[in-house]
C-alpha cells in the first residue's frame, strides 16, 4: 500500500511540475452562440448580490437585427442563461448600445437604441417582472425628439438614500453644441420624468459626448462626460462633471474638471477600429477611510502623464467632485514603450480597492493583438499593479453591422461577493464572431505583499502558516531574480483550482493570503514557478491542508 501511494503521489508531482502554464483566470464566454456580442456591462441586483445581469449589443448578420441580450446569472456568474434578443415583441424597434440596471424588487431594466432614420438614434427602455420571460413594450427614456448618443443608466442602490431605488439615465443630444440631457424613473422603467431640459451648455467649440453615471455614497448623483473638440479629429481635451444633491432636481455643474488629450478615432492604428475617451467614474462606498472618493477614468496620449502611446489615467476627488486631482498613470508597462492601452473600465469594491480593467498590446512584439490587464489599487490609486486576466489573445477588427470601425465601444467591469467579473468582447482564433467574456476573480487572490528588496540567496518557497487552516493562510516565497512568477494551487487529482500569482516581480520577499473559503476540507498542493530575465526556470511544490 505504502509503495503504491508513493507512486500516485510521484506521479502528482510529475504533473503538477511539468504541466502547462495556464492563463491565472479561467476565461469562459457567459452566453455561447453565433450572433455577435459586443460593448459589454453587467450589473448587480441591490438586494442580492448573488443576481447579476449582463447585456451586449448583438448584432445577426443572418437577418440583419441589431438588437440587446440578456443573461442572467443567480449564483454569482457560476452558471448563466438568456437570450441574444430581448423577447418584447418589438425586435426591429432595438438597435443596440444596452444599459442594464437591475431594480431593488429585482425587476430587469434595460435602455436601448431605437433607430428612427437612417443612423439616427433615441433612447428607449423595456422591464420585465419575470426575469426577463417577457418584457413590456419601448418606452421612450428623454423628452426629446432629437437625435441622441449612447446613454448610461445607474441605480441608487444606497439604502439610506432618500432616493434609495430610483434609476438614472443621461445621454447625449445631438443639437448644436452637443450637451448632456437627463431623465429619471421611479417605478422601474413604467415611465420616465425630466426635471431639467438639458445638464450643461457645452464650451465654445466642443461638444459633450459619452455621459456616465455614477451614485455617491449618500444618493448623491454624478455625470462625467468628455468635453470633445466639435471639428476634426474631434478628440476629448477635457472632462465636464455635473453632482445632484436631490435626486437630479438641481445640479452643480463644472464644464471643465481637468484637461486631457484623448484618443478618439475610427481609425486606430493597426486595426482601423473606433475608439474613445470618454470618462467611466465610481464612488468608494467601503465606509472606510477613502469613503465617497470619487474616481474618473480615461484614456489618453501626449498629455502628461500619459505617454507617446495610449495609458490609462485616473483623476480622483476627495471632497465630492469640487475639486479633482492631477492624473495618474493606471497601467505600470514601461513609459512611452508604444503600446496601447485602450477602453478602462473601473469599478471601486466593498474594501475600497479600485479595479480597472482595458485592452492592452504590451504582451505583443507586433503590437497588433490585445489581451485583457486588470490593474489595482487599495490606496486610492497611489500604487498600481497590473495582473493579466487573459492569456489568450485576438486581433480586433471592426464588426458588420456596427457601423464604420465600430468593434465596440466599452467593456466593463463588477464587483459583488468578494469577487471580480470583468466583461469584455473578443473573437480570439478559431472563432466567426465576437462572443462576450467573463472570469471569476476572487479580490482575495489579487495581489501579492513586498516583505523585503533585498535579493535573496536562492529561490524559496516556504510552508504556509497557519497550516492546517480556516479559510486563510500565508504563503511566503523568495525570488533570487526578477522574472514571471506564477503559483498554482491543485487538489490532490492535480486539478488546477486557483492561481493567486501569475505577474512579473522583482528580486525579493514576498507574502500573499490565500483564502479557501470556496474549498472543502482536505488536502491540495501549492506550486511556485518563476521563469527570470535570464531564462532560468525555477520550481518548488509544498502541501497545505484545509481544516475546516
Amino acid at each position: 500500500m505504502k509503495k503504491q501511494r508513493y507512486i500516485i503521489l510521484s506521479y502528482l508531482m510529475v504533473l503538477l511540475i511539468s504541466g502547462p502554464l495556464y492563463s491565472q483566470y479561467p476565461i469562459y464566454r457567459i452566453f455561447p452562440s453565433s450572433i455577435n456580442q459586443i460593448e459589454p456591462l453587467i450589473v448587480k441586483h441591490p438586494a442580492n448580490p448573488l443576481i447579476l445581469f449582463a447585456s451586449s449589443f448583438t448584432l445577426n448578420l443572418s437577418n440583419l437585427i441589431r438588437n440587446e441580450g440578456c443573461y442572467l446569472s443567480t449564483n454569482g456568474g457560476a452558471n448563466w442563461f438568456g437570450y441574444d434578443i430581448i423577447n418584447d415583441g418589438f425586435s426591429s424597434f432595438h438597435n443596440g448600445d444596452p444599459g442594464p440596471c437591475i431594480g431593488t424588487d429585482g425587476t430587469l431594466i434595460i435602455s436601448h437604441f431605437h433607430s428612427f432614420s437612417a443612423q439616427s438614434n433615441r433612447t428607449y427602455s423595456s422591464y420585465s417582472t419575470n426575469w426577463g420571460a417577457n418584457w413590456s413594450s419601448p418606452i421612450s427614456c428623454f423628452n426629446t425628439t432629437n437625435e441622441q448618443l449612447k446613454s448610461s443608466i445607474s441605480i441608487d442602490d444606497v439604502s439610506s438614500s432618500t432616493y434609495y431605488g430610483r434609476v438614472y439615465n443621461a445621454t447625449t443630444m445631438v443639437t448644436t453644441p452637443y450637451v448632456i440631457i437627463f431623465s429619471y424613473t421611479t417605478n422601474n422603467g413604467q415611465n420616465w420624468q425630466f426635471p431639467v431640459p438639458q445638464i450643461n451648455n457645452s464650451l465654445s467649440g466642443r461638444n459633450s459626448n459619452g455621459p456616465n453615471v455614477a451614485v455617491g455614497e449618500q444618493g448623491q448623483v454624478y455625470i462625467a462626460w468628455a468635453s470633445s473638440k466639435n471639428t476634426s479629429p474631434f478628440n476629448e481635451l477635457g472632462i465636464g462633471f455635473a453632482k445632484s444633491t436631490n435626486g437630479g432636481l438641481n445640479w452643480n455643474v463644472n464644464e471643465t474638471i481637468y484637461n486631457c488629450n484623448g484618443i478618439f478615432t475610427s481609425q486606430l492604428a493597426p486595426w482601423n477600429i473606433r475608439v474613445n475617451s470618454y470618462p467611466l467614474i465610481d464612488v468608494d462606498k467601503s465606509g472606510g477611510p477613502r469613503n465617497g472618493w470619487i474616481y474618473s477614468v480615461t484614456c489618453e496620449k501626449n498629455f502628461s502623464p500619459a505617454g507617446s502611446d495610449p495609458d490609462v489615467i485616473l483623476h480622483r476627488s476627495t471632497d465630492g467632485g469640487s475639486n479633482w486631482s492631477s492624473g495618474i498613470r493606471v497601467n505600470q508597462d514601461a513609459f512611452n514603450n508604444g503600446k496601447i492601452q485602450y477602453f478602462p473600465a473601473i469599478d471601486v469594491d466593498a474594501n475600497g480597492g479600485i479595479n480597472i480593467i482595458y485592452y492592452d498590446t504590451r504582451n505583443t512584439t507586433t503590437n497588433d493583438s490585445v489581451q485583457v490587464y486588470l490593474s489595482r489599487s487599495q490606496d486610492g490609486g497611489n500604487t498600481w499593479r497590473d495582473y493579466l486576466i487573459a492569456v489568450e489573445k485576438f486581433y480586433p477588427q471592426p464588426v458588420a453591422l456596427g457601423g464604420t470601425g465600430n468593434q465596440g465601444d466599452n467593456i466593463d467591469i463588477l464587483s459583488a461577493n468578494g469577487k471580480l467579473y470583468p466583461v469584455w468582447m473578443a473573437k480570439y482564433p478559431g472563432q466567426t464572431v465576437y462572443q462576450i467574456w467573463s472570469a471569476i476573480v476572487d479580490i482575495n487572490s489579487v495581489g501579492v505583499r513586498k516583505l523585503e528588496s533585498e535579493i535573496p540567496n536562492k529561490f524559496e518557497l516556504s510552508q504556509n502558516y497557519p497550516n492546517p487552516f480556516n479559510p486563510v493562510t500565508k504563503i511566503n516565497f523568495s525570488l533570487p531574480d526578477n522574472g514571471y512568477a506564477v503559483m498554482k494551487i491543485y487538489d490532490i487529482r492535480g486539478t488546477e483550482i486557483a492561481a493567486p500569482v501569475k505577474e512579473e516581480l522583482a528580486s525579493g520577499k514576498y507574502e500573499i493570503n490565500f483564502n479557501a473559503s470556496g474549498l472543502a476540507s482536505g488536502t491540495y498542493f501549492y506550486k511556485l514557478e518563476l521563469i527570470s530575465k535570464n531564462g532560468v526556470k525555477f520550481s518548488q511544490t509544498k502541501k497545505l491542508v484545509v481544516l475546516k
